[in-house]
């Protein structure tokens, strides 16, 4: 297992990413004495004998609510196990790791109170692979992503559950396991743990690493759509995108021409072809997929921002000495770069999904009916390309804005909420949907390129199919399409049709 060095506040997204995918994490050494002063802060500040938000005092609307030093402690505790109330599913594990590893690098920069020893017990239930069962619901986004983060406090306590090596443990067993002690929390401890967006920012980044893989496979789909149509590459002509200047529209286009350079179909059309236009599907993949890549990047720079940030609350300075109560755990950032993660992911799968219907229609496509060699007796890909229109149907539906709902929480103390745990946690379902129109898509373009032979397309889109037909064979006759389906999805999902194409333009 590959093991990161984070520095707090300066983690790059490839980081962030190899940590989704697998890797673990320590946090840099220099971090250790600025999380010691942050503690020491603490105790400074409550010598001073005044109520503190979070130190010595009630939480939300009970923030009036003076706690006396010999149950501080207790507060703590209690804070963690009250607001330990999730449902729904547990998280996936690679999300929850990537939240704890948020959640890491944003108490090391020592604006959190934590001691060294909270902290460090953290890092090692990362590093040892002892992850929270988390509840996936339950959060608004705002105070935090309360719920979520204090289930995974729970159980640096002894609470609750921890998933180690594919097993469901008792919390208390797994860390015993692993030769850690629950922690006794001090003061401010378990409402740093809780306090701050990281199970939100956590599923929008697996969102958007996932929606990079989805945009750069739709990429190679969409030119083997093209090529199967006989489609012109004309539309994708350098000098056409650079009159209008996006840069995510001028990227796409040359990728695109990069994927079709040197086709044999293409070069067999070039001339006395009586189609003037191609449909919006294939003609206007750089202005579509160009408005998605520069909507990915957009999100992908908020999401770092967010990552790198600290939205504890209150924060603590210890240079003054002081606890300052401000929003920094209110997510409405994320919520956006979640919604816009969202669109984008809709709308790669929508202008897909056109593309499979163009290719079944021999009106448009030229191609026979359906793609089958004998329509009628056969369906051929009938039914597939109304699995595609369902997918994208739903995630029509999951697409609209959670940004722009709210709802007050604790007696209207937290009275406007981001949703963005929500918004955040929709979008790997939303990828997962879109992955199989592109998988479909790709046994679609195949068919239809079948159909041109002897002709050949480019080196890269031949690779691509070659490996979709050492999976999947053509369609002759009419056969059960499932398990052809699951083994397309399968290649867009592991990335092998990205790997087989070559070089593609990149989101993070």
């Amino acid at each position: 297992m590959t093991l990161l060095v984070l520095n707090p506040g300066a983690v790059s997204l490839a980081d962030w990413k190899a940590i989704y995918r697998g890797a673990s994490a320590r946090l840099a050494e220099t971090a250790w004495p600025v999380i010691a002063e942050s503690a020491a802060a603490v105790q400074r500040i409550l010598a001073k004998g005044q109520p503190v938000y979070g130190i010595n005092t009630g939480f939300g609307k009970l923030a009036s609510v003076r706690i006396g030093d010999a149950d501080l402690e207790t507060l703590q505790r209690n804070i963690v196990l009250s607001h330990a109330a999730g449902v729904g599913e547990p998280s996936p594990v690679p999300v929850i790791r990537l939240m704890m590893a948020l959640k890491l690098a944003s108490l090391a920069q020592g604006a959190s109170g934590v001691r060294v020893e909270t902290v460090r017990m953290l890092e090692e239930m990362l590093v040892e692979g002892l992850t929270p069962v988390v509840p996936c619901q339950g959060s608004v986004g705002a105070s935090g992503d309360l719920a979520p983060l204090s289930h995974m406090a729970a159980t640096m306590i002894g609470v609750g559950e921890i998933f180690v090596g594919g097993q469901r443990l008792p919390a208390a067993q797994a860390l015993t396991q692993a030769g850690l002690a629950p922690l006794t929390l001090g003061p401010k401890e378990g409402l740093a743990l809780l306090n701050g967006t990281q199970f939100s920012t956590a599923n929008a980044l697996a969102g958007l690493f996932e929606a990079e893989r989805l945009f750069q496979s739709a990429l190679i789909t969409g030119a083997l759509s093209t090529e199967a149509a006989k489609g012109s590459d004309t539309p994708f002509d350098p000098r056409i995108h650079a009159l209008r200047r996006h840069a995510g529209q001028i990227e796409t286009a040359a990728a695109l021409r990069a994927l079709m350079s040197a086709s044999e179909i293409r070069a067999s059309h070039l001339k006395e072809d009586e189609r003037v236009q191609d449909p919006y599907c294939l003609r206007c993949q750089p202005q579509v997929m160009g408005a998605a890549l520069d909507v990915l990047r957009q999100a992908a720079t908020t999401l770092e921002t967010e990552a790198n940030g600290v939205s504890d609350n209150p924060l603590i300075f210890p240079e003054a000495d002081e606890a300052l109560s401000g929003g920094n755990f209110h997510a409405e950032p994320v919520a956006f770069a979640a919604d816009m993660i969202a669109l984008a992911v809709c709308e790669i799968g929508s202008i897909a999904e056109r593309r499979i219907a163009m290719l079944v229609d021999p009106a448009l496509s030229g191609l026979p009916a359906f793609l089958t060699p004998k329509p009628g007796l056969n369906s051929g890909f009938m039914i597939p390309q109304v699995t595609a229109a369902a997918l994208v149907s739903e995630n029509k539906q999951r697409a609209y804005p959670a940004s722009v709902d709210s709802i007050p929480t604790s007696a209207n103390q937290e009275d406007h909420v981001s949703m963005a745990a929500h918004g955040a946690r929709r979008l790997l379902a939303m990828v997962e949907n879109a992955d199989a129109v592109l998988g479909i898509e790709l046994l679609a373009a195949a068919q239809g390129c079948d159909f041109h032979a002897p002709l050949r397309s480019s080196a890269a889109l031949e690779a691509v199919r070659a490996l979709t037909r050492s999976k999947v064979p053509h369609l002759s006759d009419d056969r059960h399409f499932h398990p052809d389906m699951e083994a397309a999805n399968a290649l867009v999902r592991s990335g092998a049709v990205i790997a087989a194409a070559g070089d593609l333009p990149e989101v993070t």
